[in-house]
């Protein structure tokens, strides 16, 4: 039997209930964060909201309503808030990737920079609905403590600490590449050669590989959701048929 085909384009997709916690600065909402090879992208299912980033282009701030569809490129620190049910079906680039660690909290420098202090820092604890909550609570702070320095730098002019947390988030992945160019191969490297050799053999008048078509249905996981970085998630599990 063949194994079951990829998401269109080798991406990842799942069902985010954006956390409504409320933080210090008097928002509701997630945990800010970058991804250091990969594109994110939202449309946004329901509620009302606002997604703030940190880039290339300085701090930016954007409403999500219903209909809205927005993505970025890695390396922008990007922050969800939560005006009210705020629901997105978040689409992730090299499908894998995200989960095997392309995604870096914006803790303070000094836990970033320390691999040992980082993975306690982000790491959630086996154990009851409220233990888990309460953990991903304190991680979501943590990493506003960190994002408030960035945002508060980079309104000033001053580049220079988001520049030191990218060099401190590449060297914090830096010993999971060679895993990622693997898992990278095996996945969207194999979904793009496959486009092109269908390619070649459509220009040959071979039309064969059509004959493998097939029809992949997902189921979501049983509750409960699980604690995402900026909310509660859903996932799917495919199987062909």
């Amino acid at each position: 039997m063949s194994s079951v085909p990829l998401f269109p384009g080798s991406v990842g997709i799942s069902d985010l209930r954006v956390y409504e916690w409320e933080t210090d600065d008097g928002h509701h909402g997630g945990t800010p964060h970058l991804h250091t090879v990969s594109n994110e992208g939202y449309v946004v299912v329901g509620g009302s909201g606002e997604v703030h980033t940190l880039s290339s282009a300085g701090y930016a701030r954007d409403v999500l309503s219903a209909g809205s569809v927005l993505w970025f490129s890695p390396g922008t620190v990007h922050r969800l808030i939560n005006s009210g049910d705020l629901h997105i079906l978040t689409v992730m680039q090299n499908s894998g990737l995200p989960e095997a660690g392309d995604a870096v909290m914006t803790f303070p420098l000094s836990v970033v920079s320390d691999p040992e202090r980082y993975r306690a820092a982000a790491t959630l604890p086996d154990g009851s609905e409220a233990e888990r909550a309460a953990a991903a609570r304190r991680r979501r702070d943590l990493a506003i403590e960190g994002y408030s320095e960035l945002l508060s730098a980079l309104s000033a002019g001053d580049r220079r600490p988001l520049e030191d947390f990218y060099t401190a988030a590449a060297a914090l992945v830096q010993p999971r590449v060679e895993e990622w160019s693997r898992l990278w191969s095996e996945t969207v490297l194999a979904d793009v050669e496959a486009t092109r050799s269908q390619l070649a053999a459509l220009g040959d008048g071979d039309a064969s590989h059509l004959g493998d078509a097939a029809v992949v249905r997902a189921v979501p996981r049983p509750e409960p959701r699980a604690f995402g970085m900026c909310g509660r998630l859903g996932i799917w599990d495919a199987s062909q048929r």
